[in-house]
């Protein structure tokens, strides 16, 4: 299958940020700050979204951009240069830039980990190439739920077969994957958190709730 014009495009913004955000990781002299809500922003968050934003200008102009460091507009693009920016700083690999169009497109990029993910409304969801589902398992007593470690797991959760601490974008895509069947994810999440996911995992035949009742994202692949 051939991508559209706005998966080509977005998958093509990814190997941009690929090729900036390895370039600095695990550099000794990487520069890190802490922003107001205490959170760390690197020299590589920065340079990807710039990158990415001046992109799109040159090839879509007009076209709104939204992203973790400049914010703007959310009906275009949106941007996470750099999703698990801790683990990057630290040099753990589990880190991705997540690019959306809209809710139609969603590119999801770990090069530290050699995988890209990436899904376009009505056309399925794909992993490295490969067409991708979500588990069969349709029981929280036989499934593995995945759960970010900086936020209480509901009580049910206690019951599933196989239980790990995974966060961030990596849990989801498992979920999309087939190879965990729930994912619990932190409080105060923001658009360009979540933006990418919904619509990878929906099209991967899965479910993406955010219940009030949990505060957070929450990836379900039909489970009772």
């Amino acid at each position: 299958m051939e991508p559209d014009d706005d998966l080509a495009f977005a998958l093509s913004l990814a190997d941009d940020a690929d090729t900036i955000s390895m370039a600095r990781f695990r550099a000794a002299d990487l520069q890190v700050e802490t922003k107001p809500d205490l959170t760390p922003v690197s020299e590589a968050d920065r340079l990807v979204e710039s990158t990415l934003r001046a992109r799109i200008e040159q090839v879509r102009p007009g076209e709104a951009v939204l992203g973790e460091e400049e914010g703007g507009d959310a009906s275009g693009w949106i941007i996470d240069p750099i999703d698990g920016t801790r683990n990057y700083t630290r040099g753990i690999p589990v880190w991705a830039t997540l690019i959306a169009f809209e809710d139609r497109v969603a590119v999801v990029s770990a090069p530290a980990l050699g995988r890209r993910w990436w899904a376009a409304r009505g056309q399925g969801a794909f992993a490295n190439g490969q067409r991708i589902q979500v588990s069969a398992i349709d029981r929280i007593e036989n499934a593995t739920l995945l759960y970010a470690l900086d936020r209480p797991v509901p009580e049910r959760a206690w019951d599933a077969w196989h239980l790990r601490g995974f966060g961030d974008f990596w849990a989801h895509m498992l979920v999309a994957e087939g190879a965990a069947e729930v994912a619990v994810d932190a409080l105060g999440l923001a658009l360009w958190d979540t933006a990418t996911l919904g619509v990878i995992l929906e099209e991967a035949g899965g479910r993406f709730d955010d219940p009030v009742s949990w505060n957070g994202r929450l990836d379900l692949s039909g489970l009772r």
